[in-house]
Parts: C-alpha cells; sequence; structure tokens
C-alpha cells in the first residue's frame, strides 16, 4: 500500500455506493469495513432495505467507463453471464412526444444488468479485495465524535444476532446509506449548522412486472429497450426493456399518476403509452408475478459544500449526498462519478471535507441540472425555476424534435444523457444550429 493514509475507513452502507467507495479506500486504509442492516450476500434479487431495485434500473455510459476502469474485465465478465449489451445511441429507441429520436453509432456501451445482479457482482469484486469487510444485519446507531465534537472517530453499532452495541473506532467514516441517510441529523445533534437542501418534488411513481420470454411480437430483437420518455404533453412515460432472462416493463407517473399493481389495470395503462408496440408485445404475454411499485416524492439535493462548519473524519457519497429523480437513470453513474472524486482526494492525502464537498458539487452539477430541469418543464413540479431551468425546458425540447430527423442531434443529445459530455456540448454553436434549422 504505497499511500497508507490510516488504519480503519468504515463505510455505512453496502450498496453500490459504499461498494465504490470501499474499492478507492482500499488502497489507502489497513482495513475496511462496510456496515449494512440488510443481507448482501446470496439470492441475486432486490433487497428489503432497497425497494427500488424491483425496478428497471440504467448504468449510463460514464458508469460503465468507470466500473471497467476500477474493476478491468467488468463488462466482459456480465457478457459472459448472459447480459445484454449494446450501442446507447442504436440499442435503445428513445421516444419523446411519441416520435423516435433517430438512431446514431455513439460508441457508448448500455449494460442491461439489472440492479441487484449488477450489485451482487460488484460486491463480489470488492469482497475478494483483502483488506475489505462486509458486516452484514448490523444496524447502525449513529457517529462517534471526539470530545470537542470537531472530529469523528467512529460509529456505533448493533448485529442482529449481537446483545450490546459497540463502537468500530475509524480515522474516516462515509456515509453511503442513500436517500435516507441520517447524517443531517446527526450533524445538528452534534451542533452544526442545518445542512442546506435543495427539492424537485414530482411525486413520482414507478409500476413494474416481468415477462416470461419468448414474446409472440418482440419489438426489440436483439436490442435492449424502448424508451417512450415522460414530457409535459405526453406525462406517462415507461421502459420496456430485454434482460438476462426475462423481459420487463417499468411504468411511470407524476404528480398523483400512479400505475396500477393488479394486472388489468397495469395492462389499461400500458395501452396509453405513446408506443403501441408496447402493448402489442406484452398482452399475451405472461406476467412472472404481480407488479411491483415504488413511490419517489421529490429530487433532494444536500449541499455540504455550502456549510460553515463540518467534522473532520466523516465524507458523504452517493444517494445520501443527492438523490434524482430514478426516471433519468443517473443514481448508480453519479455515485461512480463521486467515487472519482473521492479517489483523487485520497490520492493527495487524507480527505479534507470541505475541499471534497466543493469538487463533489462540481460533477453533481450537470446530471442535477439535467434531470431537476427536466422534472420542472412539468407545471405542477414543485421547486426553483432559474432562468437557466426555463432556456434549457425551451432547447431541450426543441433539439429532441430535431433529433427525429438528425442522428447528429441524437448522438450529441445521448452522449450528454450518459453523463459522457457536460450539458454545454448541447449548446455548441454547430448543435445549435443543427436544431434551428432542423425545426425549420
Amino acid at each position: 500500500m504505497a499511500n497508507q493514509l490510516g488504519d480503519h475507513a468504515v463505510i455505512l452502507g453496502g450498496s453500490v455506493a459504499g461498494s465504490l467507495a470501499a474499492r478507492q479506500l482500499s488502497d489507502h486504509y489497513r482495513k475496511v469495513t462496510l456496515i449494512d442492516r440488510d443481507t448482501l450476500f446470496g439470492p441475486d434479487g432486490p433487497r428489503h432495505a432497497v425497494p427500488q431495485g424491483h425496478h428497471i434500473h440504467a448504468l449510463l455510459a460514464r458508469g460503465q467507463q468507470i466500473l471497467d476502469e476500477l474493476f478491468p474485465g467488468f463488462t466482459d465478465e456480465l457478457v459472459s453471464i448472459g447480459v445484454p449489451i449494446g450501442d446507447f445511441g442504436t440499442s435503445l429507441s428513445w421516444y419523446f412526444n411519441g416520435e423516435m429520436i433517430q438512431k446514431a453509432e455513439t460508441g457508448l456501451i448500455c449494460v442491461a444488468a439489472g440492479r441487484p445482479l449488477l450489485e451482487a457482482r460488484l460486491r463480489g469484486r470488492v469482497n475478494a479485495l483483502p483488506n475489505v469487510t462486509y458486516r452484514e444485519r448490523t444496524d447502525i446507531l449513529d457517529l462517534v465524535p471526539s470530545p470537542d465534537n470537531g472530529r469523528i472517530v467512529g460509529v456505533r453499532v448493533q448485529g442482529h444476532d449481537a446483545g450490546e452495541p459497540e463502537v468500530l473506532q475509524a480515522d474516516l467514516v462515509v456515509d453511503a446509506t442513500g436517500r435516507g441517510t441520517r447524517t443531517p441529523k446527526w450533524l445538528e445533534q452534534l451542533g452544526y449548522p442545518r445542512v442546506p437542501e435543495e427539492r424537485v418534488k414530482m411525486e413520482l411513481t414507478y409500476t413494474t412486472c416481468d415477462f416470461y420470454g419468448p414474446l409472440t411480437f418482440d419489438p426489440i430483437g436483439d436490442d435492449i429497450a424502448l424508451l417512450p420518455v415522460a414530457t409535459p404533453d405526453m406525462p406517462r412515460g415507461a421502459i420496456f426493456a430485454r434482460l438476462p432472462d426475462r423481459y420487463a416493463i417499468s411504468l411511470t407517473g407524476i404528480l398523483g399518476d400512479k400505475p396500477p399493481t393488479d394486472m388489468h389495470g397495469f395492462m389499461e395503462y400500458v395501452k396509453t403509452l405513446p408506443v403501441p408496440e408496447i402493448y402489442k408485445a406484452v398482452r399475451d404475454a405472461k406476467p412472472m408475478g404481480q407488479p411491483q411499485t415504488f413511490h419517489f416524492p421529490a429530487s433532494i439535493r444536500r449541499r455540504y459544500e455550502r456549510m460553515s462548519r463540518f467534522p473532520d473524519g466523516l465524507l458523504v457519497v452517493g444517494d445520501a449526498a443527492a438523490v434524482f429523480n430514478p426516471v433519468y437513470g443517473q443514481g448508480m453513474t453519479v455515485a461512480a462519478i463521486g467515487a472519482t472524486v473521492l479517489g483523487k482526494h485520497l490520492a493527495m492525502g487524507v480527505p479534507q471535507p470541505q475541499a471534497y464537498f466543493r469538487d463533489l458539487a462540481k460533477v453533481v452539477d450537470g446530471p442535477w441540472d439535467m434531470a431537476a430541469g427536466a422534472d420542472l418543464g412539468f407545471p405542477g413540479v414543485e421547486g426553483k425555476r432559474s432562468l437557466k431551468t426555463k432556456i434549457g425546458n425551451t432547447y431541450i425540447p426543441r433539439l429532441q424534435a430535431a433529433a427525429a430527423h438528425d442522428g447528429v442531434l441524437s448522438a450529441a443529445f445521448l452522449r450528454t444523457a450518459g453523463l459522457v459530455d457536460p450539458l454545454t456540448a448541447l449548446m455548441k454553436p454547430g448543435v445549435i444550429s443543427r436544431v434551428f434549422r432542423g425545426k425549420r
């Protein structure tokens, strides 16, 4: 270990963000421990603590690139067990207002693994690291501060099968507990200011049903998915995907529009989608079980970089820092991008929280502007509408409409949506000229 920064790092949460953080920390701490209340190893099914695990998840292009950088051969490993992959611009059929944008090669890889399988393979890679340990079925009770509350020196935990709580001493504690994070509450209890927050309230409901294959009518073929994206004019959206051992439909509704969980109601909702091929594909298909639903009230961004004081020895990663509307598939990829920020700070020495949070904010800005901005295009969604948001919600629909006949615009849009290129790439003069030329 060339750059050892301490003896013990503890990560709260063993999901994607926590596992990626463990990979980075393993290069710099003699021992890394991940704490999770769930059973993490065993069948590759949705976990009790991850209710969204039943639904289709996307690993965006930048996320795939980072996983292959941190775990060489990771994509090849998924392919070897039957996970479909393809080009982000040709294996996915993207629809906006009922019109498909033109397919175009992007050179970016789309991985259709499903979250439980992806998590299981990721944890398997991390668990193989000699200095990393997962502690399953263990509750996280609270942080342990120094006498002056200026530093976090450990965490108090209790195993489900244990009697008394125990304290794990740590040189660094990383919160990767997701949207249920208690760090803001713990900080206030220690005398720190309230964590500033931004919220975009859209009241999203996801309902997903899996179907046995093969299908009598299969509009996907060797591709991966059809995606009618919800828009203000057509607010019902869906993902219809080919997964390793099944087909799945995730239906989305916002502002109180809830896709039903009974099969009749579910299929009636599918009928209303702007892509009739989806209903035609599954109307005679056999469901693998009852539809599962998940409610997501709001996107939340915790602005730790704006705090005047923050304790040493504590960092926050993944959804615990910013939780995104899952419709845009950004969560796992933003967690991977955040892991690269953590890695850069570890390479420079013991991470300084305020410097780390400033850099984390910079990489979260783009995905947040993209997702929150798109949601705020719906008149009933609650949140702050800046001038930048209003401009984006005028320009991006025009770009999407022009992309129905222009593969160059499709590729530019998908490279941005895949978090490979910044949002500003869509504002280059050459792109703008094609948008308005296409509009005419």
